[in-house]
């Protein structure tokens, strides 16, 4: 008996060549398009509106992964690339081939996404509209903003940038990220030779000075802050953050080794401290104040000035070259500095009224988040630099009965994938009452 025709879903395999028009961007640079199967179709080298033609490097049940070899059709949003290394294959600058308006809206349909997937549910965005209350600021300048870089090293012992999903170097081609004096006689046709393998930090400091270290390598988003040599600069780099206009306060001056965290966007630091300036002041009836992860210490002026008189705040984070040695900064502020794991610190800090945290691209997790929120803050300001750790951060902060109050998406990185999000939070019956 002759059933008729039957209809069988196409095979895709590794290798296989398709034309494929991307629709939106995913996390991460890469573009979503769909196979004739219906498959998602993670595209490197593409963007939302190209039609191109894409070679399968992954297959899996339910997506695959390819690589653009070809643009037939170019977006609307597509421009000549402005970084020579990410041309190259560097996965520096993985943005540079798109315009900066369109950069905006990406990086924003990309927060709302995850948002909606991993925070909503929980409520902490009741009665915080998403499309009208998101605030948003890219930051000036958009190339040469990079100060501190991290440089690999390859078996030649030429620098350069990292090439994208892999540990080769592309050396010998300028990342346009990066401020250029940082990178003379460092990657170059005439740039110096350095130890194969070695990996380079390279800053240059407020004063204009430049430091170079080497250090082991590192696995990608992991610090190293162990100097195996010192090939340039001073051991500890001078960073200076202007005072707000109109604010009467000094600039505040930080000094710490190369390796330690600073941001790497040079208009960065002074930015953030006045998003908590703003967000933060009110009138708290416990003038403690938390700042976690908090480096060498960068807010805690913001967070002291925001408590008022007889503020205390306790700075906590684990890396020693941070914590290691009084700041200037710091002098006149009563501040107490703990080198320690912040979830192992929170039991011993005194009750907060204001809680600044600036976790690692990981997030802080659910049990940092409810310990933090089981003292009952009278705020909390989050800073992300992850949109989907930031989101199940979020997710916890609403499980623990907190909302959002304010929020900002700020691109601190032009030209890349990455942005940082700063949020207030308030407990929910707080916020309901605004």
């Amino acid at each position: 008996m002759d059933d008729g025709p039957t209809t069988q879903t196409p095979t895709m395999s590794v290798g296989d060549t398709l034309t494929l028009t991307p629709t939106t961007m995913a996390h991460g640079g890469e573009a979503i398009a769909h196979a004739p199967d219906g498959r998602v179709v993670f595209v490197a080298g593409a963007i939302p509106g190209d039609t191109a033609t894409v070679t399968l490097t992954k297959v899996k049940k339910n997506w695959a992964r390819g690589e653009a070899q070809s643009i037939e059709t170019a977006s609307r949003d597509r421009v000549d690339p402005v970084c020579p290394a990410a041309e190259a294959g560097a996965g520096c600058c993985d943005y540079s081939h798109i315009a900066p308006s369109a950069q905006e809206r990406l990086k924003r349909e990309i927060l709302v996404g995850q948002l909606d997937k991993f925070a909503r549910p929980s409520g902490v965005l009741t009665g915080f509209d998403l499309a009208i209350d998101l605030e948003q600021d890219t930051l000036a300048p958009l190339t040469g903003w990079r100060t501190r870089v991290r440089l690999g090293v390859g078996p030649n012992g030429r620098a350069g940038m990292r090439r994208a999903r892999s540990n080769d170097v592309v050396a010998g081609v300028r990342c346009t990220q990066v401020a250029p004096e940082a990178l003379d006689g460092i990657v170059g046709d005439d740039a110096r030779r350095f130890t194969a393998g070695a990996e380079l930090v390279v800053v240059i400091d407020s004063r204009g000075t430049r430091h170079v270290v080497e250090t082991q390598r590192a696995q990608r988003g992991k610090r190293i802050e162990r100097v195996e040599t010192r090939i340039e600069g001073d051991p500890s780099v001078t960073e200076v953050v202007p005072a707000p206009a109109g604010s009467g306060t000094e600039e505040a001056v930080f000094r710490f080794p190369p390796t330690a965290f600073w941001q790497a966007h040079t208009t960065a630091p002074a930015t953030y401290c006045r998003y908590i300036a703003d967000w933060a002041a009110d009138t708290y009836a416990r003038p403690v104040g938390w700042d976690l992860y908090g480096g060498v210490g960068l807010f805690v002026p913001s967070i002291s000035d925001a408590l008022g008189s007889g503020a205390h705040v306790v700075s906590v984070d684990y890396s020693a070259a941070a914590t290691r040695d009084p700041q200037p900064a710091l002098n006149n502020f009563d501040v107490e500095v703990r080198n320690q794991k912040v979830e192992a610190s929170i039991d011993g800090l005194p009750d907060p009224g204001l809680v600044v945290l600036d976790p690692p691209r990981t997030g802080a997790g659910t049990d940092v988040v409810e310990a933090v929120a089981a003292r009952a803050p009278q705020r909390v300001i989050h800073i992300g630099c992850d949109p989907a750790t930031f989101s199940r951060d979020l997710a916890a902060w609403g499980e623990s009965g907190y909302v959002v109050e304010r929020m900002a998406l700020i691109d601190a990185f032009p030209n890349t994938h990455h942005f940082e999000v700063l949020t207030s939070l308030v407990p929910a019956e707080t916020g309901n009452e605004k």
